[in-house]
Formats: structure tokens, sequence, C-alpha cells
């Protein structure tokens, strides 16, 4: 598999259309005149996974009062999303990628490195996606705990 081209800032945001946790479909367009926060991660319900979950859900409220929205994206299906969202108490929409052609198309699927092996999977990223839909923020290879404090400081929210 080739390595899947990287987003850069100032470059349109792909658009996509997946399910939610609920099967319904959630389009990055559904939040054309906000900002939004697309994250892709590995796995509901893994501890890192968790733990940015539960991070963007503490300060969802400071964010949504930035004119903010948070999107979260993994491969997982939408029953496994439902039930990481109920066990979490997430107050955001988590969309199920299981195909992971919108996390190709984000860069956010391809090689990695992992306990020192080269493995092929999900890259832990970030994306401020503006108003207009274009990247204002790409970050890859996020580390799961203390990211969304270190965002919010780049964002001054």
């Amino acid at each position: 598999m080739s390595p899947s081209t990287r987003l850069s800032v100032g470059d349109q945001a792909p658009a996509f259309t997946l399910p939610d946790a609920q099967d319904k479909p959630v389009s990055l367009a559904d939040y054309a005149g906000r900002k939004v926060i697309v994250y892709f991660y590995p796995a509901a319900a893994t501890p890192g996974c968790t733990k940015q979950a539960c991070d963007f859900r503490d300060n969802l409220s400071d964010l949504n009062e930035a004119g903010i929205d948070v999107l979260g994206i993994s491969p997982d299906k939408p029953a496994k999303l439902a039930k990481f969202i109920e066990k979490e108490g997430l107050t955001f929409p988590l969309l199920s990628d299981p195909d992971r052609t919108v996390l190709t198309e984000w860069g956010a699927f391809g090689e990695k490195k992992m306990y020192g092996k080269t493995v092929t999977g999900v890259i832990r990223s970030t994306f401020l996606v503006d108003e207009e839909g274009t990247i204002e923020a790409a970050q890859y290879n996020v580390r799961a705990t203390g990211h969304v404090a270190k965002l919010r400081r780049d964002l001054s929210v």
C-alpha cells in the first residue's frame, strides 16, 4: 500500500459522508459555516483512544463556545461506537469508516512506527477545518494524552 498523501494547511478538506453511532449519515458539509476539529483514532475503547475522546468530551463546551465542533473518525462499526459513546458519556459524534476510505484521503491511514516496527494502520491525526472547508491545522502522529490541552493552546481556546 502506498503511503497516503498528507494534508497541509490551506488544502481543501476532502468531503465525506459517514455513518455515526446510530447509523445516520453525517457529512463534513453539515458543518459549513463553523469550524470543526476532525480527529482520527485507531480504535474505540482502547486506553489511548478513550483518554483522547474523554479529553475532547471534557473540553467540548469551551471548544463549542469558541465556535468549534468536534468529530471523531475510526474504522469501528457503528454498534461499537454506540457502546463507546454510552460507556464514556461522549457528547460529540463518532463516525464509522470501516473501509478506511476517508482515513486514507485525509492521510490518516498508512505506514507508522509502533513499538519499533513499521506497521500499516490508523495514524492518530487531528485537523481543524475552517468555516469554508479549508484545513487550518493538520497534525499527524499526535499523542493521545495531553493532545486536547495542546490543541487548545494552539487555538487559543
